[in-house]
């Protein structure tokens, strides 16, 4: 894994190619469409300023699932917001989509046939509480996000978002993602913490080079993040971290039990996959797979009983 630099000693052929390069963000809008807009409203006065801002950015894309379409066709305010919001500061790319990861799939898909070489990708995740004040604050300097691909010449920066120990996103990436890495993976593991607790953030950057190379391979829908960071160790790819900040996607507060052990199952059905995909052509693979699905199932069960303990309270 090859190692971020502090800007100061960051290549200065990188500085140099900055000029040049575009940043590309592609807006992820939320498949629930809420009842209250300030949230996008908030998050479409970013993305207006991008737009405006043409010799750093690309014109934003804005992914819209064809079923959040057909959900709110009838609904006034939401056609409103289309056409003279979203319409107005970026591309609508209407998509049929599996779940958010597939329009992550679309949305930089799209991007990457318009970009060059040295331009980055970044995607703004559309339902997270913009309207509060820490939202606006989030909103305000989140462009640091794609920028330190640019500045220090890496490959992904993964944004971070703030969480405490009893937090149910920390939960889940604690007791299922990890422990569930840790048996797949469990060098590549080690390296994605030095960089991130929050291997399933929806928040990240990535190079036109190594998005080339994840988009050539096996695109999951869901947990995408995970596979992309573990591609990035694979290739010993430059990884940096970004905080983004204590804000939130979910209304209540919390994951439901039912959520977090969906999150986990998907995660583990994701990891089975790609170790069978990595070591299928060696010999005397399955026996080796059968060992780690039986200790994968065992971590699966103890993050489910955690789980039950903690968010059923």
């Amino acid at each position: 894994m090859k190692k971020s630099t502090p800007p100061a000693l960051s290549n200065p052929a990188a500085k140099k190619l900055t000029s040049a390069a575009k940043i590309h963000p592609v807006v992820i809008y939320p498949y629930h469409q809420p009842n209250d807009y300030t949230d996008l409203a908030a998050l479409y006065e970013l993305v207006a300023r991008l737009d405006a801002k043409k010799s750093r950015y690309a014109r934003p894309i804005t992914v819209l699932d064809r079923k959040t379409h057909y959900a709110r066709e009838k609904d006034q305010p939401f056609l409103e917001f289309r056409k003279n919001t979203i319409a107005r500061h970026s591309e609508i790319l209407d998509a049929w989509c599996v779940d958010t990861c597939q329009m992550w799939y679309s949305g930089l898909g799209r991007a990457f046939e318009k970009g060059a070489r040295e331009d980055v990708y970044w995607v703004i995740p559309g339902d997270f509480n913009y309207g509060t004040p820490v939202g606006q604050e989030v909103l305000g300097r989140l462009h640091d996000l794609p920028e330190i691909i640019l500045e220090l010449g890496e490959d992904f920066c993964i944004g971070e978002i703030a969480t405490d120990h009893c937090n149910s996103k920390q939960l889940i990436d604690t007791y299922g993602t990890f422990a569930l890495l840790y048996n797949w993976f469990p060098a590549e593991a080690q390296e994605i913490r030095r960089f991130t607790e929050r291997p399933r953030s929806e928040f990240f950057a990535i190079r036109h080079s190594f998005l080339k190379e994840v988009l050539e391979q096996r695109w999951y829908p869901y947990e995408q993040t995970v596979v992309i960071l573990l591609q990035a160790v694979f290739s010993q790819k430059r990884i940096s971290r970004f905080f983004v900040g204590n804000i939130s996607d979910l209304p209540e507060g919390r994951e439901s039990l039912s959520s977090a052990m969906q999150q986990v199952e998907r995660t583990e059905r994701v990891l089975k996959t790609l170790w069978r995909e990595r070591h299928q052509p060696r010999g005397g693979w399955l026996e080796r797979y059968r060992l780690l699905e039986t200790q994968s199932e065992q971590v699966r069960r103890t993050a489910i009983t955690i789980f039950q303990n903690l968010l059923e309270q």
